[in-house]
């Protein structure tokens, strides 16, 4: 019996492709302003609209599954699953709601997450609370949290204000679960990840790799992310989400 169960398994090996055995590798990517860059702040935190679209099209015509973080658990059921994120909530962000909605249809289901800053909402170059509840609503975009003032969280004391005011307040904008934090700078140590995890179930570092388990402790707190620039080129960008 043992003899037929390693012959089945070494069949199972050789017909399987090679890539059900190797470690699951997901892109989560970081955006910020999707505008063209008007001299004003980090031109590498912009990303032209044509470009996005591109870029967008690509993953499009690769067979890339676009997620957001109420699906983590599908990463292991769809095809080269993705995350794409923006932070901050700037009102030019709705150029990307745009750009999903025009590249929508029944084989592309495009969907992105919003780390939105919860003193900011209404802002003039800000998102306004009908944007992220207009977005929320439409399927498309997950409205989750950049705290309330953008601190460095390892410097502050009262970290139940900033992590769980903001949590509050997009919930009650969007009418939506907000069960992720994307650490304002990246920044964020043992405390700010035990802090997290009594409002959240997922935090987002800025470390550059792509995602794949590796079964350590509080893992699903120190989510990498990879920065798309104004700079990053197509052939850059196919290299980023290939893992090359």
């Amino acid at each position: 019996m043992k003899k037929v169960a390693m012959i089945f398994l070494c069949l199972l090996i050789l017909i399987l492709p090679s890539q059900v055995f190797a470690q699951r590798k997901v892109p989560i990517l970081i955006y910020h302003s999707i505008d063209e860059f008007n001299g004003h702040g980090s031109k590498d935190l912009y990303v032209a609209p044509k470009n996005f679209e591109k870029q967008m099209i690509y993953l499009r015509d690769h067979g890339y599954t676009l997620l957001t973080f109420d699906q983590w658990q599908d990463i292991d059921k769809v095809n080269k699953p993705i995350f794409i994120t923006f932070d901050d909530g700037w009102k030019n962000n709705l150029n990307a709601f745009d750009i999903f909605q025009k590249l929508k249809n029944e084989r592309f289901q495009p969907t992105g997450t919003i780390f939105v800053i919860s003193d900011f909402i209404g802002r003039s170059n800000r998102l306004s609370e009908s944007d992220l509840k207009m977005m929320a609503d439409s399927g498309i975009i997950s409205i989750q949290s950049h705290t309330v003032t953008h601190p460095n969280l390892t410097k502050i004391k009262n970290h139940e204000y900033e992590l769980k005011e903001s949590k509050d307040k997009i919930q009650k904008v969007t009418g939506k679960p907000v069960i992720a934090l994307a650490y304002p700078y990246g920044n964020f140590n043992n405390k700010v990840v035990a802090e997290t995890k009594k409002y959240y179930s997922f935090g987002l570092t800025t470390i550059p790799e792509l995602f794949s388990e590796k079964h350590i402790k509080d893992e699903l707190y120190l989510l990498p992310r990879i920065y798309i620039k104004y700079s990053t080129t197509l052939n850059e960008f196919a290299k980023i989400v290939e893992g090359d």
